[in-house]
């Protein structure tokens, strides 16, 4: 099948059958905290410690985290659904009302079921999007049994166990 006929629309909506977490990626702007909402979150190596994002070409966020060399991954966590919807908000203070801390990589989203701090390891262009690898300096997470934040065709939710049987 060749890609010209594949519907964008379509595409989404079954890549939307793909739970994914959810997490603000922050960093420390020239004028001030900077944070965006993002699904595309993965780890990619241990050896040495990579995690990846990818940030779409028509973010006018991702420049401003591009531009510092570091980041913070926040992992959110289940009731966090109204943070996530903030930060993916434009023209808005994606900081305000929430609490949080410094860290290296750029601010701590208190609350977090864990954080994550990189430095860019390197950055590729793909399609209408960037994919970002991180080289990880850092990373705390909660103890507590606060369940992750949930994306599923295009909702929020949180993850439940299957029992096995």
């Amino acid at each position: 099948m060749s890609t010209e006929t594949i519907d964008p629309n379509a595409f989404r909506t079954v890549l939307g059958h793909f739970p994914t977490g959810v997490v603000i990626v922050t960093a420390h702007g020239e004028g001030g905290p900077v944070g965006m909402a993002c699904n595309s979150f993965a780890s990619v190596s241990l050896d040495p410690p990579l995690v990846g994002i990818a940030a779409a070409k028509t973010s006018s966020t991702w420049p401003d985290i591009e531009v510092t060399g570091r980041f913070c991954i926040n992992i959110l966590a289940s009731v966090h659904a109204h943070t996530s919807r903030h930060f993916s908000r434009k023209d808005v203070d994606r900081f305000e009302g929430s609490v949080h801390s410094p860290r290296p990589g750029g601010p701590g989203l208190d609350g977090a079921l864990a954080w994550i701090d990189c430095e860019i390891f390197s950055v590729t262009e793909a399609g209408d999007h960037v994919i970002v690898l991180g080289r990880v300096l850092g990373f705390d997470a909660h103890t507590d049994d606060a369940e992750p934040l949930v994306f599923y065709k295009g909702r929020y939710g949180s993850f439940s166990e299957v029992q096995d049987t």
